[in-house]
């Protein structure tokens, strides 16, 4: 007599994105290196004003339309005809480089990355309520940590995102919303809008929400993300992160609203905040497959 073996829940890595500027343009990557504080090089450069606080395209949506590369040596960004700025990616800094900055309420030690970038942001962007605009990289001996109300006993960190390593997007989520966004008569939006680090594809529309972790099938590149925090949406998600315009002014947060993906919450929820939880250097690759509990 056959024995079945149990059925193990598996879905499958469908996009990777980092976003090394917060709030510049994202990469979409086929592979990246899984570490305590995200995806390799992840917001880990951030853009902020002369007096340190951090700005978004929540005050600037044309930040969406600076591109963002990485090579070997170099971070790049290219903004329409303008001469790309390289920022070396390994630097020996000067103690004058070292500044305060401020990612809501949480003040970080960052590195300032110099005049000629500041220059070049605030020709391209323009200023933010006359003050120049300065790009700093967070510094690699400083350490921020994750907000501990919705860890379950972990210490986690982070560099320059919002408030968790990783954000964790769901397709079937996406297609449900742009389902409802149709019904309404709304135009569709992409999962570029959610700005997320990992997709998912074969789970049902917000499983995500249901949880507790994703882990790598193979145990020689195997990691664990603890899914800890149903992500907040906020304005950005209403601008086209490919031509930097906003169309729909109110979606699809109130179409997120009105769906009630989080009942007990009041706002518009999409997506999980993930912490590590072991597994750091290894590597995740676009169509990996992924047990989830």
């Amino acid at each position: 007599m056959l024995v079945e073996s149990p059925v193990v829940p598996v879905v499958e890595v469908s996009a990777l994105n980092i976003y090394p500027v917060k709030s510049l343009r994202g990469i979409q990557v086929t592979e990246a290196v899984v570490g305590a504080t995200g995806l390799a090089y992840d917001r880990h450069w951030m853009v902020v004003d002369q007096h340190g606080q951090f700005v978004t395209q929540r005050n600037m949506a044309k930040m969406a339309l600076v591109e963002v590369e990485l090579t070997d040596e170099h971070l790049v960004l290219k903004y329409a005809d303008y001469s790309p700025l390289q920022i070396p990616l390994q630097v020996n800094h000067l103690p004058e480089q070292e500044c305060t900055v401020m990612v809501w309420g949480d003040e970080c030690r960052a590195i300032d990355e110099g005049a000629e970038a500041s220059l070049w942001l605030t020709t391209v962007l323009g200023q933010w309520k006359g003050s120049d605009l300065r790009l700093v990289r967070f510094a690699d001996d400083y350490t921020r940590p994750v907000e501990p109300d919705f860890l379950q006993g972990e210490q986690a960190h982070t560099e320059f995102p919002d408030a968790y390593p990783f954000l964790i997007a769901n397709e079937a989520s996406l297609s449900l919303l742009n389902c409802n966004l149709q019904k309404k008569g709304c135009l569709p939006v992409s999962m570029n809008r959610f700005r997320p680090n990992i997709v998912l594809r074969g789970l049902e529309a917000f499983q995500e929400d249901q949880l507790a972790e994703i882990v790598t099938l193979e145990t020689e590149k195997g990691f664990k993300i603890g899914l800890r925090k149903p992500c907040q949406r906020c304005k950005v998600t209403s601008i086209d992160q490919v031509t930097g315009e906003v169309k729909e002014a109110k979606e699809p947060l109130a179409t997120l609203v009105q769906m009630k993906t989080q009942p007990d919450l009041k706002g518009a929820y999409f997506g999980q905040n993930g912490i590590l939880l072991s597994g750091e250097g290894q590597v995740v690759c676009v169509g990996d497959t992924l047990n989830y509990r």
